[in-house]
C-alpha cells in the first residue's frame, strides 16, 4: 500500500515507522521540518512540509495515487479537513481521522470517516484501520501499555523456534495451545503446525506483530 499520514507527532512518527517497518510505502507530511527527526534513519518514505490540508501539499505527498491516508495531527480541523479532501477530491477510500471532540468523531463516523480518539493503543487503531487487520486482542492491561493477543502464523513458520518468531515480531510469547492443551514455552520450543500461538505485546506493537506473524520468517 501507499499511505499519506499527515502529521509527524508520537502518533504519527509511530504509525508511519510500522507501516514502513511492514513494508508499505508512506510519505509523511508535517509543517514543521524538525518533526521529522522523530522517523529516524531507517525511515525510507518521503518527508513532505507543509500543512497537511493544503491540496498541493496533499498532491506533492503523492495522494493521487494513494490507498490510504491517516491524519494524525494536534487539530481536529486540520485532521477533518485533510480527511474530507483525501476522501472527497482524490477518492481516496481508506481513510482514518484522529479526532479528540468525541460530538465531532460521532459526526464524522456517519459521513463515513473512521476517527480514533487519543487512547494509548490509538496507533494499533490506526493500523487496523487503514491494513484491515482483524482484532484478536483478547485482553489489556489497566494502563493500556502492554496487550495479549493470537498471531496466525504463516506457513513458514512451522518448524521454527519461538525465539525467532519473538525476535521478529518484538513479542513474548506467552503461551500456545497444543492438540488442545496448554503449553508455556522455552527456548527450545520448535512451533508445529496448527499451534495456537499467544503472545504479550506493548502499546503500539500489536498490529504490527501480528502482520509479520501472518508473513514468512526471516532466514535464521
Amino acid at each position: 500500500m501507499y499511505v499519506v499520514v499527515m502529521g509527524c507527532g508520537r502518533v504519527g512518527s509511530s504509525l508511519a515507522t510500522a507501516l514502513s517497518r511492514l513494508g508499505h510505502e508512506v510519505a509523511v507530511i508535517d509543517r514543521d521540518p524538525t518533526a521529522f527527526g522523530r522517523l529516524g534513519s531507517a525511515f525510507t518514505g518521503r518527508r513532505v512540509t507543509g500543512m497537511g490540508f493544503d491540496r498541493d501539499v496533499l498532491v506533492e505527498a503523492g495522494i493521487d495515487r494513494a490507498d490510504a491516508l491517516a491524519a494524525v495531527s494536534s487539530g481536529d480541523n486540520s485532521n477533518i479537513i485533510s480527511a474530507r479532501v483525501a476522501r472527497e477530491t482524490f477518492g481516496v477510500e481508506r481513510v482514518v481521522a484522529r479526532i479528540y471532540d468525541a460530538k465531532r468523531a460521532r459526526v464524522y463516523e456517519r459521513l463515513g470517516i473512521p476517527t480514533v480518539a487519543t487512547v494509548p493503543w490509538t496507533t494499533d487503531r490506526f493500523l487496523h484501520t487503514l491494513i484491515h487487520d482483524n482484532e484478536q486482542t483478547k485482553w489489556r492491561d489497566p494502563s493500556g501499555n502492554v496487550a495479549v493477543t493470537r498471531l496466525d502464523l504463516a506457513d513458514g513458520w512451522v518448524g521454527r523456534s519461538v525465539t525467532l518468531l519473538e525476535k521478529t515480531t518484538g513479542t513474548r510469547v506467552a503461551f500456545l495451545i497444543r492438540f488442545g492443551s496448554g503449553l508455556l514455552p522455552d527456548r527450545k520450543t520448535v512451533l508445529q503446525a496448527e499451534d495456537e500461538v499467544w503472545v504479550a505485546a506493548v502499546d503500539g506493537m500489536v498490529a504490527e506483530a501480528v502482520a509479520l506473524a501472518s508473513s514468512p520468517p526471516p532466514e535464521e
